[in-house]
C-alpha cells in the first residue's frame, strides 16, 4: 500500500537506481583503478553493461565506439574512457521531449500496460501530483474486467479526493472513456486520467479495443488522448521490450512510466527500451510513497547508473 504522507527528503531518480548502481559500484571502482588503458578495457567494460542489463546489441555498438575513440583520441587513461562511455551511452536514449502535454484543458491520459505492471498506482502518483500542483482532476475506470480493478481506483479516488467515472463490471471500456471526457469538459477539469485493463500484449482482440478507446476519446475531444503512457516494471528489463513494440504499434505510444525502479537491478535496460521503441520514459517510480514518481533526466539517469559514490 502507498504511503500518502509526505516524505522528509524529496525523492530522486538517484534513489531508485540504487540496487543497478549497487551492482555496478564495486566492478567500476576496480576498473578505475587500474588507471592505464590496457588490453583487457572492453571485455571489462563489457560485463558491466551486460551485468546492468543494458543489453547486448547496445552493449556491442559502445565497445566499437570506445574502441574508435581509444585509437582515434588517444586516450591513455580509465577516467577517459570512462567518461567517453557515459557518452556514448546517452546517445542511445531517445531524443523525444520527456514533459507530459498538460497544455488542453481538459488534457488526457490514456494508461496502458500488462497486469502487474504497476499501472493503476503510477496513474494515482500522477493524480496526486496533478492535484497538489492545483489542477483539478478526474479519474476513469477503464478497466471494466479485472476482479476489483473498479474498486482499486475508487479507493484511489476517495483517498486523493478525486472523481471517478465508472461504469459496472463487463461494460464497455470505450464507453467508459466517452464518459469520462464528456464529464470532464463540463465539470472543467483539467487533467484526466484513465486507466484501461492490464492485457497481455499477444491477444490482438484486446489489443484492438485499446485502439477503440483512443477513438471514440478523439471524437469527444480531437487530438486527445494528449498522452499515451505504457506504464513498464522495471524488474522485467529487456523483457519489456517486446511489449512496448506491440503497444506502440498498436496505439502509438507517446511516453513510458518506468514503475518500480527501485526494486530493480536491472536498470540500464532502459537504453535498449528507448532506443527499440523511440519512445522517452517520461517518469520513473523511485519508491512506495505517493510522492515517489520523479521526472526522468537522461543526463541525471547515465550519471547515477555509474556512479561510483
Amino acid at each position: 500500500m502507498l504511503r500518502l504522507f509526505r516524505r522528509k527528503k524529496h525523492p530522486t531518480l538517484s534513489q531508485g537506481l540504487f540496487k543497478t548502481r549497487l551492482s555496478l559500484k564495486e566492478q567500476l571502482k576496480v576498473f578505475l583503478k587500474k588507471g592505464k588503458v590496457d588490453v583487457d578495457i572492453l571485455t571489462e567494460l563489457e560485463e558491466i553493461l551486460i551485468l546492468a542489463d543494458v543489453g547486448v546489441k547496445i552493449t556491442m555498438e559502445v565497445m566499437a565506439s570506445l574502441k574508435d575513440s581509444i585509437v582515434n583520441k588517444g586516450l591513455k587513461q580509465r577516467e577517459e574512457v570512462y567518461r567517453e562511455l557515459k557518452g556514448a551511452l546517452k546517445n542511445f536514449l531517445s531524443n523525444s521531449p520527456r514533459t507530459l502535454s498538460i497544455s488542453h484543458s481538459p488534457a488526457v491520459f490514456l494508461f496502458v500496460g500488462v497486469n502487474g505492471t504497476g499501472k493503476t498506482t503510477s496513474l494515482a502518483k500522477l493524480a496526486y501530483r496533478f492535484k497538489k500542483e492545483g489542477k483539478k482532476v478526474l479519474l476513469a475506470a477503464g478497466d471494466t474486467f479485472r476482479a476489483g480493478a473498479l474498486e482499486q481506483l475508487n479507493h484511489w479516488g476517495d483517498r486523493l479526493g478525486v472523481d471517478v467515472i465508472r461504469h459496472d463490471y463487463g461494460g464497455d471500456s470505450a464507453a467508459v472513456a466517452y464518459d469520462a471526457v464528456t464529464a470532464a469538459r463540463s465539470r472543467g477539469i483539467d487533467c484526466l486520467l484513465i486507466d484501461t485493463a492490464g492485457r497481455l500484449q499477444t491477444k490482438v482482440n484486446l489489443m484492438e479495443e485499446l485502439k477503440k478507446m483512443s477513438r471514440v476519446i478523439a471524437k469527444v475531444l480531437p487530438q486527445a488522448p494528449h498522452e499515451k503512457i505504457l506504464v513498464v516494471d522495471a524488474t522485467f528489463g529487456q523483457n519489456s521490450i517486446s511489449q512496448g513494440k506491440l503497444f506502440h504499434e498498436f496505439i502509438d505510444l507517446t511516453g513510458m512510466v518506468l514503475a518500480k525502479l527501485d526494486g530493480s537491478a536491472k536498470g540500464g535496460a532502459i537504453l535498449s527500451l528507448e532506443n527499440e521503441l523511440g519512445v522517452p520514459v517520461k517518469l520513473a517510480g523511485v519508491g512506495e510513497g505517493i510522492e515517489d514518481l520523479v521526472d526522468f533526466d537522461p543526463g541525471e539517469y547515465i550519471d547515477s547508473l555509474l556512479s561510483i559514490d
